[in-house]
């Protein structure tokens, strides 16, 4: 409180206000000094209960799961850039094979070593088995390092596919494992280098009678330091289209043991179909574990078709004899016995089924073909349509059909089945052979 003495004017205080002199009336239009601004909330002690806001509180979180995201694309980039780079190799892979002259010369002879070399066991042919099994040939596959592994693995499909494969090391042929090789086997050596030195040091001791396929990079055989100390060998090309050392910074085999390994697949399907009727039957035979064998145990009749029953035509054999000789049934039972799956074939397309050639007698074997052909040969014009994808069932419902319709004899056992694919001829089967299997 602001308190005036009595007896004079000057100015008092107390604790709280100074009284100045009173202003001049000039001074009375000045405004009042503004209020003093407020406590920002940083300055206030007691604002978010004492615990002031950091200044980067808000984009650390932010910052870190940008680099997590970051992190994640970089590592399926690399993954897609491996992919794509695998994949171009297979592209330029399946060109090669599909106009190169080298290439593909490479690859048919090696199918032929393979498949001239053995001799399957069918289980419906078993009267042949006698004469086959010690004669058999095998495929020796021989690699090292990441080679080596690929050579396991193919042995491992060429097994499944039924056609005999062994894995041999060439280290440890040179310490008595060369006593697997037998006189019928073709040899299979993978190198994507083509001059492996352990591959360089077994050479000489492999025997120069037998088949040798070379699967490697090299597209030339001049190219090859392999070839040079071998020339009859047989060259699989498997290059790839650029260094791995380009592609990924490390000369790890990666690119290379890819397209080994999908020519040697190559190789041993396209020589199971031409060694076995039905491969699919013949893989579910030698792979009865796992799931792959649960799926392919006891395939029901509806998912099973002609076309795999069927003995394809360009593996039966055609009748050989000399123009100056008269064929005679003697000739047909030797052709039958030879022919891996019993039929024999006659150059104007006819042929001759295993059942018929199973009724030949002692007095046929000196008569001639001609007379026989009444009841031996069947002719084009008698063969029994059947769509190629047909299952078994509808396929056997469909004869059993037309023989009740037909009488006569027609569409016995004995009569045969023409396996067509859009009009062309795929294979044939015995009609007692579909009955059978139905």
């Amino acid at each position: 409180m602001v308190e005036q003495r009595q007896h004079g004017r000057t100015p008092v205080h107390n604790s709280e206000v100074y009284l100045l002199r009173q202003m001049p009336p000039t001074f009375s239009t000045i405004p009042p000094l503004s209020p003093p601004s407020p406590i920002t909330p940083a300055e206030d002690d007691d604002f978010c209960n004492g615990m002031p806001i950091e200044a980067l509180s808000l984009s650390q979180p932010a910052i870190a799961v940008a680099d997590e995201k970051l992190a994640v694309e970089e590592r399926l980039s690399n993954a897609v850039h491996v992919l794509s780079t695998e994949t171009t190799a297979l592209q330029n892979l399946t060109a090669l094979y599909s106009t190169d002259r080298l290439a593909r010369e490479g690859f048919n002879r090696a199918v032929e070593a393979i498949t001239r070399r053995n001799h399957p066991k069918y289980p419906h042919h078993q009267h042949h088995s006698h004469s086959r099994g010690a004669t058999d040939g095998k495929i020796v596959v021989i690699g090292v390092g990441k080679s080596g592994h690929i050579a396991k693995k193919l042995v491992a499909t060429f097994n499944s596919l039924a056609i005999q494969a062994v894995f041999l090391h060439p280290t440890e042929a040179l310490h008595g494992d060369l006593g697997q090789i037998g006189p019928r086997d073709t040899f299979l050596l993978i190198t994507f280098s083509g001059k492996t030195p352990e591959l360089l040091t077994l050479l000489p001791h492999l025997d120069k009678s037998l088949p040798l396929i070379l699967l490697t990079s090299h597209t030339r055989p001049e190219t090859c330091e392999l070839i040079k100390h071998r020339p009859d060998t047989i060259l699989l090309p498997a290059p790839i289209h650029e260094p791995e050392t380009k592609s990924f910074g490390v000369s790890a085999p990666t690119t290379s043991t890819t397209v080994a390994l999908t020519v040697g697949d190559a190789l041993a399907i396209v020589a199971s179909r031409e060694l076995h009727p039905s491969v699919a039957s013949v893989f579910a035979k030698n792979h009865p574990g796992g799931a792959i064998g649960a799926a392919l145990r006891k395939p029901s009749l509806s998912e099973k078709s002609a076309r795999e029953l069927a003995v394809r035509m360009e593996m039966i054999p055609l009748l050989d004899t000399p123009p100056e000789k008269t064929a005679t049934g003697a000739d047909v039972l030797r052709a039958g016995y030879a022919s891996p799956s019993g039929w024999v074939r006659l150059q104007t397309g006819d042929v001759i089924s295993p059942r018929r050639i199973r009724k030949l007698d002692s007095a046929d074997l000196v008569t001639g073909l001609e007379e026989l052909k009444g009841w031996l040969v069947t002719s084009k014009k008698e063969l029994v349509p059947v769509a190629a994808d047909s299952s078994v069932e509808k396929a056997a419902e469909w004869v059993l059909g037309m023989r009740v319709a037909l009488g006569d004899g027609q569409y016995e056992d004995n009569a045969i089945v023409a396996v067509m694919d859009r009009g062309e001829c795929v294979g044939l089967l015995e009609v007692g052979s579909l009955m059978e299997e139905a």
